[in-house]
């Protein structure tokens, strides 16, 4: 058997963690035995589901490359066929027309609720004969009265449903538009899809699902319901937890790699180990291996993870990131330093590509202000003549590399009997603004000898002003 595997999102909002974790499943599944990964848009809620949505869904999938083999698909393409599917359901005896209203509905589960039942379809259009005048009917599905659904599930083993606590669930609505029970089991029987991953908020569907399937004559493919992602505290994740659009993350600074890795982490483990590669997770990673409980969110892990990731990426890899950043934030990366420098010079130190966009802003353009408690403390009159001799140096110094800058500096601090950081911190405060910077050689070899020079001689004349102040 050819393993396919699909990720169907309702293009209703957008992509967020838990979404994306699922489809990380399925395509590892995919790829782990050289099958094939769906991505299908169900859109067909016509009122909920955007352009914007579908394309962030679409741009999501790119950045994380978790790229289908098939697709995209979109529901709304495939609606001659699902009329097709359930007019052969109605044929067969298996579905009918219901002609009940909203308010006969509600009088009925009202009255069941009463009688301290459960609320469900008690079938009274089963066997109705005659249509009703002027009502578009919907089309239910005529479920088995008796016996018993087996899901063999994955993750959670074997559930069993008893098909008298099943109603006659809708299959398509008055307007024609199908319903998702329905229009995912056409779906997945007409693509094919022999493993479906998803959530376990889905499982209660899956009795219903493989009863139309049998309906079909079609066999059901092999389920795997993963469970919820929690937010720190274990209530529902949202928003402030971290369940907003996965492009906020890249935004954020966050490498999709380490995403990826995080999100993999969530419910699946392999021993000890925390950090994988994508290589490692398509050889290791199995369904049955998923636990059944539901999974924590839990960010200060996540910014760990990245850290990870950029302190040992490639400086050609992060480059690209950083300019993005930079872009986002307005900066002309041609007026700066080679982007793989600085990359390279910060990525030790960066816990997101976002901060070190931000902490290397002042290699592009110039600050207005200095940082109030770093120049407090180290642009003071007794860091003048440092300053003054460090600029000395430096400006007629040919060979502009970070070894000979720094023997201007260390030479600089053994003339003034001074520890390094004595020398070097001022110097940072003034060519950055502010107390943290990559190496102060490295700082000053990639901000180059005019900036560098232009930036000693304000922070000189600050100094000065500041000591004739006092």
């Amino acid at each position: 058997m050819t393993v396919k595997t699909r990720f169907a999102p309702s293009p209703t909002g957008f992509l967020h963690i838990g979404g994306v974790r699922t489809a990380l499943f399925a395509w590892l599944y995919a790829r782990r035995h050289g099958g094939t990964f769906v991505l299908r848009i169900e859109d067909t809620d016509r009122e909920r589901s955007t352009e914007e949505a579908i394309q962030v869904i679409l741009d999501g999938m790119e950045w994380l490359t978790l790229r289908p083999d098939e697709g995209p698909l979109y529901q709304t393409h495939r609606l001659d066929r699902y009329r097709e599917v359930v007019d052969q359901l109605i044929a067969q005896g298996d579905a009918y027309r219901c002609y009940c209203s909203k308010e006969e509905l509600e009088e009925m589960r009202a009255a069941q609720r009463a009688r301290g039942e459960k609320p469900r379809y008690d079938g009274r259009c089963r066997d109705r004969i005659e249509a009703v005048p002027g009502v578009d009917p919907v089309i239910r599905f005529r479920n088995p009265d008796e016996g018993t659904v087996v899901v063999e599930d994955d993750v959670h083993g074997r559930v069993e449903f008893h098909n008298s606590e099943l109603d006659d669930v809708v299959l398509m609505r008055s307007d024609g538009v199908p319903t998702y029970n329905f229009s995912v089991v056409v779906d997945d029987m007409d693509m094919g899809i022999t493993h479906v991953i998803r959530g376990d908020d889905h499982l209660n569907n899956t009795p219903r699902q493989i009863n139309i399937y049998q309906a079909l004559g079609a066999k059901p493919p092999a389920f795997a319901h993963v469970p919820m992602i929690l937010g720190p505290d274990g209530s529902k994740l949202s928003k402030r937890h971290g369940a907003v659009s996965v492009l906020e993350y890249r935004q954020e600074g966050y490498l999709p790699e380490a995403l990826l890795n995080f999100l993999v982490r969530l419910g699946w483990s392999h021993g000890d180990q925390e950090i994988f590669s994508l290589e490692e997770m398509i050889e290791l990673f199995d369904t049955r291996d998923v636990n059944k409980s539901a999974s924590s969110f839990n960010p200060d892990k996540l910014l760990w993870l990245n850290q990870q990731y950029i302190m040992k990426a490639d400086p050609r890899r992060l480059a690209q990131d950083l300019w993005w950043q930079l872009e986002r934030l307005g900066v002309n990366t041609e007026d700066g330093p080679d982007l793989e420098k600085v990359a390279e010079a910060y990525r030790q130190r960066a816990q997101t590509m976002h901060e070190m966009a931000q902490s290397a802003l002042f290699f592009f353009h110039d600050f207005e202000e200095y940082h109030e408690k770093a120049a407090k403390t180290h642009l003071r009159p007794v860091a003048l003549q440092a300053l003054t001799r460090v600029r000395d140096g430096l400006m007629v110094l040919e060979d502009w590399r970070a070894e000979r800058i720094h023997e201007i500096v260390q030479g600089t601090a053994d003339a003034l009997e001074l520890k390094l950081g004595k020398v070097a911190q001022p110097i940072r405060v003034a060519v950055s603004g502010g107390p943290v910077s990559p190496p102060i050689d490295v700082t000053l070899e990639l901000l180059g000898r005019d900036k560098t020079i232009e930036r000693l001689n304000r922070a000189i004349e600050y100094v000065e002003a500041r000591a004739a102040a006092a």
